[in-house]
């Protein structure tokens, strides 16, 4: 890769992992199901009428989005408004690379081989280790919910394989249409109307900027860029740098929001990255010109090459 192109790649995984720091500063202004959902309308709104149609059956978007949009960012915004901290859960959420391996193997009979067990299993261990450090200091319902919003970042995953979009940015934007009028519903239904309006009428220039960041910065042009390197490289030169996106968010928020690092949490950190990156490694054989890679991505989503 060219240095532009490294520091392009690096960039992008800055901004995946201060995107953590941000959505805690969003939770003081929103409730989490509301939050979500504005992310998803100012992220779609705008964006369908510049990528055109939709080049993937409607089946793969609603699935994608209702798996992705709906199940996976509303469990980490939940999870991280009771009390799960920004910077773990930047780092815990990376555990989808263990969960997506599973899933392909189930449904697409994708069998992995002893590396990618090995890989599987670190990971696993460095999740226990963070659950005994968040058991230990913090909210252990916080801590589940972002390990089930990983649960359906895998499930997204597998989709989004089966899918196989041409255009990365397209797929991302229609998939960002769908989560929106059932995030508004659960956020009616479960935080209640009163809540979601006292939001609305309070919002001011930190809340407008939090939603323009998380729609625009990381998702529009975080999996833009992300989706043009990958066109332009193989994917076992970009994939790696997503492994940088839970260091920038444990150190974003220990440096914004003052969250501690335990060397606990530092152990887990190293098991958890160690475990992603052996569970994401892909043979050569499928790196082929044309051939379709599974690539997860730290923004909420999946890409192919």
């Amino acid at each position: 890769m060219r240095p532009a192109h490294i520091a392009l790649a690096a960039l992008v995984a800055a901004l995946w992992g201060v995107n953590f720091v941000v959505i805690e500063i969003g939770l003081d202004h929103f409730p989490p199901l509301l939050f979500s959902a504005l992310r998803f309308l100012v992220a779609a709104l705008p964006a369908v009428f510049l990528v055109g149609r939709p080049k993937v059956a409607w089946k793969w978007i609603v699935g994608v989005g209702l798996a992705l949009g709906v199940a996976k960012f509303g469990l980490l915004f939940t999870g991280m408004s009771l009390g799960a901290p920004a910077g773990l859960s930047s780092l815990v959420l990376q555990v989808q690379a263990v969960f997506t391996a599973l899933f392909a193997f189930l449904a697409l009979g994708e069998r992995p081989d002893r590396i990618k067990v090995l890989g599987m299993g670190v990971a696993l261990a460095g999740i226990g280790l963070a659950a005994l450090d968040e058991g230990a200091s913090g909210s252990l319902t916080g801590f589940a919910l972002v390990i089930a919003a990983a649960v359906c970042w895998g499930v997204s995953n597998v989709l989004t394989r089966k899918a196989a979009p041409p255009d990365p940015l397209n797929f991302m934007v229609w998939v960002s249409t769908v989560p929106v009028l059932p995030l508004l519903a659960l956020s009616l239904l479960i935080e209640g109307p009163q809540r979601d309006l006292d939001a609305l009428r309070a919002l001011d220039w930190t809340g407008v900027g939090v939603i323009a960041y998380v729609a625009w910065v990381t998702t529009v042009f975080g999996f833009g860029v992300w989706g043009w390197l990958l066109r332009r490289h193989p994917a076992s030169s970009v994939a790696p740098f997503s492994l940088l996106v839970p260091v920038f968010g444990m150190s974003s928020a220990a440096l914004v929001l003052g969250e501690p690092v335990s060397p606990l949490r530092w152990g887990a950190a190293a098991l958890l990255v160690a475990g992603v990156a052996l569970t994401s490694l892909q043979r050569r054989a499928v790196e082929k010109p044309g051939a379709k890679v599974l690539v997860p991505t730290s923004h909420g989503g999946a890409t192919t090459t």
